[in-house]
């Protein structure tokens, strides 16, 4: 087994672990490379069906380039889909001008939170990585949350060898992470490797392209002339520039995530 091997082979596993263990599974999907690989893997995990439904929060903010991926792979893959917007934020004219970490709370968070709350998931399935983001490197596999989704990032449990916590209160939620250990060099070599299709954002127009796809308003592209798969792995190898340098939740402020990962968002 050579690396990519090895990670897809341990996210396989975690996903099945999960579906055995956690009776109301849903899985978050942002649109970004990494849900998208996530949904890869489940495919794969589950012999070509994804058993659980696929949920975008939709913040009425994203680009339209990908809400028009998500249509397309949800009807090619036959995706059950849950579309979700907090409509009453969104009509009190919820939007960056309030703050970005107000309206990401709002739109995301508080979001999120209606959905679990209206299906009962016990848990949801999130494509983080530890590498991407200084609060996600504080992460565990199986983490768990409060009834409200809230995490406390101070008391997080031992995964020792790839021991996994997977037995928690009952009312508790759940956070699964299949990702947690790849890389965006990972990432991007198994889609170059699996021939997964992404957001044609990711790759340069006039110089330009996207590296980490959010809102529409509050995410910038970067320079860069990569144009294939392999062409951004090649990139990715020189750059000293962060994956999340044009979000601009980060710049507004360096706890930004970790504030509201706290309060419930992905």
């Amino acid at each position: 087994m050579d690396h990519l091997d090895r990670l897809e082979a341990q996210s396989i596993y975690i996903l099945r672990e999960a579906y055995n263990k956690f009776r109301k599974l849903g899985m978050l999907w942002s649109i970004g490379k990494d849900s998208t690989v996530m949904l890869w893997l489940a495919k794969k995990a589950f012999f070509g069906h994804c058993p659980f439904p696929l949920i975008h929060v939709d913040t009425s903010y994203k680009m339209p380039e990908m809400i028009a991926f998500r249509d397309r792979v949800a009807k090619e893959y036959n995706l059950e889909l849950i579309v979700h917007r907090n409509e009453e934020a969104i009509a009190a004219g919820m939007g960056p001008q309030a703050g970005r970490l107000v309206c990401c709370k709002a739109l995301k968070a508080d979001g999120l939170q209606q959905v679990v709350d209206a299906y009962k998931f016990e848990g949801l399935i999130a494509g983080i990585r530890r590498d991407e983001e200084g609060s996600r490197s504080k992460e565990r596999v199986f983490s768990e949350r409060g009834v409200d989704s809230a995490w406390d990032y101070t008391n997080q449990p031992p995964e020792l060898w790839d021991q996994f916590k997977t037995e928690f209160p009952k009312g508790h939620h759940i956070r699964v992470h299949p990702l947690l250990q790849w890389d965006e060099i990972d990432i991007w070599s198994y889609v170059e490797r699996e021939k997964i299709p992404v957001v044609d954002l990711y790759f340069a127009k006039n110089g330009k392209r996207y590296r980490s796809l959010g809102c529409g308003c509050c995410t910038e592209p970067i320079d860069s002339n990569a144009v294939t798969v392999p062409q951004i792995i090649e990139e990715l190898k020189t750059t000293n520039v962060s994956e999340r340098a044009g979000r601009a939740q980060d710049k507004e402020d360096a706890y930004a995530m970790q504030k509201l990962r706290k309060n419930g968002y992905m």
